[in-house]
């Protein structure tokens, strides 16, 4: 009950962080272009962990292991990072909502293949309730599905595929690997394709000017969104199974109309209000499946 407990406030706890990067990457998107700025947080967050890695005691760590890990990071940091970043230029911020919250569905659909999970009745029904709930905390009024962002919507439902898929695995990896030392590993995968396009993209844009709020902005997404929340999203989906974990994901969007609310002066609605519970709702649900 220890861990289950620790592995929901885990993988809530990652969500709630990622919710709360809107603010802050807003501001420092204005001056760091999208590649770039992700290529500094995977290397600060392999910088955190790999300390930690570092100062722990040693464990073993095959040659196969380490290739495994890197394989899933380019799954999770390298594809599906990178169809986000496209995705969200394509389209619009409300469709990015509401796109990527299929992704809990996707781990729905993976967790039998890969790791034979068996889907439940009463996990499924918890899916329902909590993507209802999402959609009243979202509004899908708001979305806009035109011809016009159709490369980005894919992009955005690729990226949640993707993200699904790197989250099974995860859960798959953790059984026989050490979770602090792959998460670290993992975080590498996503090097590759992001230091490529940084180049890319520094050549057409170049960095705008360095303040102390952007060195706070940064050291914030990279340290505390990336190395710290992932590894609690890994977290949860080691301990947790995958179909559970993976509703703590819609403790994003709760968090991010929060603080928009608090700091941008957005209006919250009594929907706002429904559909909490019933996301909560649902994770009380699906974790009360034996």
């Amino acid at each position: 009950m220890n861990k289950t407990l620790i592995g929901l406030l885990g993988g809530l706890s990652a969500a709630s962080i990622w919710g709360g990067m809107y603010v802050v990457s807003k501001v420092v998107l204005e001056v760091i272009p999208p590649f770039t700025l992700l290529t500094l947080r995977l290397v600060l967050g392999i910088l955190a962990l790999g300390i930690v890695v570092f100062l722990r005691k040693k464990t073993e760590f095959t040659r196969q292991q380490f290739q495994n890990c890197f394989l899933v990071g380019v799954v999770g940091y390298g594809i599906s990072l990178g169809f986000q970043f496209i995705g969200t230029k394509l389209s619009t911020a409300s469709n990015g909502a509401l796109v990527t919250s299929a992704t809990p569905a996707f781990v729905l659909l993976f967790a039998p293949l890969i790791l034979n999970e068996k889907p439940t009745f009463r996990r499924a029904f918890a899916l329902v309730i909590s993507l209802l709930g999402v959609f009243a905390v979202i509004d899908p009024r708001t979305a806009d599905f035109s011809s016009s962002l159709f490369i980005g919507n894919l992009s955005l439902l690729a990226a949640a595929l993707t993200w699904a898929l790197y989250s099974v695995l995860v859960r798959n990896i953790s059984k026989t690997t050490d979770l602090l030392k792959s998460s670290t590993i993992m975080l590498a995968g996503g090097l590759p394709s992001s230091v490529l396009f940084s180049i890319l993209e520094l050549h057409q844009q170049g960095i705008g000017k360095i303040t102390i709020g952007i060195v706070g902005g940064i050291l914030f997404l990279g340290i505390i969104s990336t190395a710290i929340a992932m590894f609690l999203w890994n977290y949860a989906f080691a301990e947790l199974p995958a179909s559970v974990a993976s509703l703590t994901f819609f403790a994003q969007p709760v968090v991010g109309t929060l603080l928009g609310w608090f700091f941008l002066k957005e209006t919250i609605t009594p929907l706002f209000w429904a559909g909490g519970i019933l996301i909560g709702m649902g994770l009380f649900i699906a974790n009360r499946d034996p």
